[in-house]
């Protein structure tokens, strides 16, 4: 099982990325000020961006720094699907881990790929697929919905390219933060808007991305 396992990374390009041993640093205590903090309402965004009780999520799917050992470059984007875990690879074996919900379209890409375009609030539009699969939802936003609060892709997206192609893979925000941490009916990669925001300003356009 291991080896078709490890025949597929190698199939779908991944063999630049190991595969990561992570441990939180320190032991997370989601009801501390500075996480608590971390998850507040956004005051400053276009949008209402409304607070996350931390306490009803479970720990390991709020932002921290873990050990992280991997081939890859800081400042490379790790998407782990089945784990359901973003990592931004840092300095001295650290990453700082984001966890995620992983929908069905975030399962139809691996491989590497760059971040070509970022946006703030940005328009959603669904799929083809999605469209195809359940009409009576998606069909009226052929022609895309505008950001808000309301947009399932929350409050920023980064979309990423491959050889100059849109791969329709996205990591972006959600006005579902409940979802975190699951495996979701639709979408990509969704985080947490205030993870996504956090994400979002540490990373420029052209950074590389990793799919597994």
């Amino acid at each position: 099982m291991f080896s078709a396992f490890l025949f597929s990374l190698v199939a779908a390009g991944c063999t630049t990325a190991t595969m990561p041993t992570t441990a939180v640093t320190q032991p997370l205590d989601r009801n501390r000020p500075a996480t608590v903090a971390s998850y507040a309402a956004q005051t400053n965004e276009r949008f209402p961006v409304a607070a996350i009780d931390t306490s009803r999520v479970n720990p390991k799917n709020l932002r921290q720094q873990v050990d992280y050992r991997t081939s890859e470059r800081p400042g490379t984007i790790v998407v782990d699907t089945k784990n359901r875990f973003v990592y931004l690879v840092q300095e001295g074996g650290k990453a700082m881990r984001y966890g995620v919900g992983v929908g069905r379209e975030g399962m139809e890409f691996t491989g590497t790929a760059n971040i070509a375009w970022k946006q703030e609030w940005p328009k959603w539009t669904p799929t083809p697929d999605m469209i195809r699969r359940e009409p009576e939802k998606y069909a009226q936003w052929s022609g895309g919905m505008e950001g808000g609060a309301n947009n399932p892709l929350g409050a920023r997206a980064l979309y990423l390219f491959k050889n100059g192609k849109d791969t329709l893979f996205r990591i972006h925000g959600t006005n579902q933060p409940e979802t975190i941490g699951h495996a979701v009916s639709s979408g990509c990669i969704r985080m947490m808007n205030q993870d996504v925001i956090d994400l979002y300003r540490r990373v420029p356009t052209g950074s590389k991305v990793v799919v597994i």
